[in-house]
């Protein structure tokens, strides 16, 4: 008969096996499962709970405060020139109309400093972009709350309704507000779009590739250009930024200011 496992009784079967059964739950294997299991369980319930959720936290809370003042204005002038092609095929060159239009779009492309403005731009595309993929990672409130932030509580405390319209306005309208950051990345920085077709799609020069409809499209999403409806929906959806930056901001003073650091309504 063979040794039985260290520390247990010779002859004992069921010790054997109770103590093997031991032996192999407190493996490095097993362990990293449960570890695995557990956060897991924890993101589901508990997200505050988790280390990865706070550091989001931060960085969403410091990013927004710096870019939220440059997020409003590209917003709101991004809403204003949506209608930018009929508005200048229907007013005269030398009006003031056409006039206010095309500081608008030079404002909103370049910030009225030509390439550096243009690089400006890029910076703060990415920003929005990353409080993008941070805010709806901290969006989710664990599987118990989860339909409370879709819904905007309008009888609370004004800090209360703001944290809702943050929440709400921010996971609705994200795919909008990623494409934004995503087509901005690409105005700003088109040298490494360019360079991931001519890899993955050489094509030839006469011939209209793959890649090149995708950026076409791209370009046209930032602004809704298909019809009127389209531009008339991202004349409406392009003040999303800037009442996400209002609702934001006001939410850091409140944290930072008021309540001195206090945690955020639940």
């Amino acid at each position: 008969m063979a040794p039985g496992p260290r520390n247990c009784r010779p002859g004992a079967a069921i010790d054997r096996f109770a103590c093997c059964c031991k032996r192999m739950e407190t493996s490095p294997s097993t362990v990293a499962r449960r570890h695995e299991v557990s956060a897991w369980q924890r993101w589901l319930h508990h997200p505050e709970s988790l280390l990865l959720r706070r550091a989001l936290f931060q960085i969403h809370l410091w990013v927004g405060m710096v870019a939220s003042v440059y997020l409003a204005y590209m917003s709101v002038s991004g809403s204003m020139i949506v209608f930018r092609n009929e508005l200048e095929v229907a007013a005269d060159p030398q009006s003031v109309i056409f006039r206010v239009v095309e500081w608008l779009v030079k404002f909103h492309g370049e910030l009225l400093m030509g390439d550096t403005g243009r690089r400006l731009n890029g910076i703060g595309a990415i920003s929005l972009t990353l409080l993008c993929l941070t805010g709806v990672v901290l969006w989710w409130p664990g599987i118990a709350h989860w339909r409370r932030s879709l819904t905007v509580n309008w009888r609370s405390s004004f800090a209360r309704i703001n944290w809702d319209l943050h929440n709400v306005l921010g996971f609705c309208c994200f795919l909008f507000v990623m494409v934004w950051g995503i087509s901005g990345i690409y105005f700003s920085f088109p040298r490494p779009f360019d360079s991931i077709v001519d890899t993955f799609d050489p094509g030839s020069a006469d011939k209209l590739r793959f890649g090149d409809q995708v950026l076409t499209w791209l370009s046209n999403l930032h602004f809704g250009r298909f019809d009127w409806f389209t531009e008339a929906l991202w004349a409406v959806l392009g003040l999303v930024p800037a009442v996400l930056a209002f609702t934001g901001m006001f939410m850091c003073c409140h944290r930072l200011l008021v309540r001195k650091g206090a945690p955020l309504p639940k």
